[in-house]
């Protein structure tokens, strides 16, 4: 079976974040594609998160930027703006740690940090968890992930 794809039209993967998907610019979320979604498909998440802050070279907690579950795995993507211009139909929003829904761009107060965009593959579609955590969905999504994929993409704020 091939592995799922996650690639953005906005950042290569290891690359720069451009500053239009930060805070530091108009904190619009990236455009996302995926591909090769295998046999069985239900849903996917899609959760995006910073597991170097507040600082890369002393981290004390991943914080959570964006999360997205009951994607339809019709979708083969995200268009940039989703969060602001519509989300697929049927898909769901938990609540990130600035305590809303939607996307929240990087932000990071100090050095270079790393932004993950992990998206999963599940054999169902999970119930209304009521806007989540990402710890939530997390536990609500065990024993259901066929695959998973990551994109990574880097940011560091000018000073």
């Amino acid at each position: 079976m091939l592995a799922p794809t996650l690639t953005s039209e906005s950042f290569i993967q290891g690359g720069l974040i451009p500053i239009r998907h930060t805070c530091d610019g108009q904190d619009i979320s990236p455009e996302l594609s995926w591909t090769r979604m295998p046999v069985g498909t239900k849903s996917l998440v899609l959760i995006v998160d910073d597991p170097d802050a507040p600082d890369p070279a002393d981290p004390k907690m991943t914080w959570v930027h964006w999360v997205l579950y009951n994607i339809s795995p019709e979708n083969n993507g995200l268009s940039e703006g989703a969060s602001v211009a519509g989300l697929p139909s049927g898909t769901m929003e938990g609540i990130n740690d600035w305590q809303r829904t939607g996307y929240g761009g990087p932000c990071p107060p100090i050095g270079t940090h790393r932004y993950f965009h992990k998206l999963y593959v599940l054999d169902t579609m999970l119930p209304d968890l009521k806007q989540p955590t990402k710890g939530l969905l997390e536990e609500a999504m065990q024993g259901h992930v066929i695959k998973y994929v990551e994109l990574i993409g880097l940011y560091l704020r000018s000073q």
